[in-house]
């Protein structure tokens, strides 16, 4: 009965070392299926799609490269704005004085 037992063992374990050493076939690749982040893309983004924004979670939060997209599109669109024509109340964001 124990040469049984020690036959199993040295079969499971060249069952590992074989699959470890990448002769038991590679996993397909994988596939992404968390949903993207949804936004427009024909108009600067407003407040309501900012409220409207949900992150897929990932293991440990959310995933950062969705983070760091909406995050470098608001910048641009703010540089957008601050380098086109001052806004009606002038270009520090004062009401102009009397």
């Amino acid at each position: 009965m124990t040469w049984l037992f020690a036959a199993l063992v040295v079969l499971a374990m060249g069952g590992v070392a074989m699959v470890a050493s990448g002769r038991g076939g590679s996993m397909p690749p994988a596939y992404d299926d968390r949903p993207d982040v949804v936004l427009p893309t024909d108009r600067p983004i407003g407040p309501d799609d900012l409220r409207a924004v949900r992150f897929p979670l990932a293991v440990r939060g959310y995933r950062m490269s969705d983070v760091d997209a909406l995050l470098a599109r608001l910048a641009a669109e703010m540089e957008d704005r601050a380098s086109g024509a001052p806004d009606a109340d002038g270009p520090s964001g004062e009401a102009p004085r009397d």
